[in-house]
């Protein structure tokens, strides 16, 4: 089992606004280029994100998208599942007909990790992964942590 494609893309471009968007709106043209996404793509998921209220935009000059709300109350589960991706490890999506119309004999296992993830992702917000050490490797020249100003965790 894995997180398709779609939800690893949406994580990666929203830590890309949350990371570059502390300063003001960013476009989807300047995250296209930073993350080899394809603009089109990106306009499709950030549809889906800004309709389940993660994300906003701002036209003309000076426009482009910021995080709807505080990246502490942002979870990568939130960002997955509003780009219509279901964290399933069943093969039935949990309707209990994965062998032949019947439950099979593994099925409470999947369920149980799907579940397990779904906790485990629910449990990560945006600002604690940009408190990764990683994620502040990227930017040398700053000697804070990713959080907005007075956030938690802040240098």
């Amino acid at each position: 089992m894995r997180v398709s494609t779609k939800g690893r893309y949406a994580v990666t471009a929203i830590m890309d606004l949350y990371v570059h968007g502390l300063e003001g709106p960013v476009t989807l043209a300047d995250i296209s280029e930073r993350q080899h996404l394809s603009l089109s793509y990106l306009e499709q998921l950030f549809a889906r994100m800004r309709r389940h209220d993660l994300v906003q935009g701002t036209r003309g000059p000076g426009g482009g998208y910021r995080l709807a709300r505080p990246a502490d109350s942002i979870s990568v589960a939130d960002v997955i599942i509003a780009v219509d991706e279901p964290v399933d490890a069943t093969q039935c999506q949990g309707r209990e007909d994965c062998d032949a119309g019947e439950r099979c004999l593994t099925h409470d296992l999947w369920s149980e990790l799907s579940g397990q993830l779904q906790d485990f992702l629910d449990d990560i917000t945006l600002a604690e992964l940009g408190e990764q050490p990683s994620l502040n490797r990227l930017f040398p020249d700053t000697d804070h942590h990713l959080s907005p100003p007075g956030a938690p965790g802040r240098a």
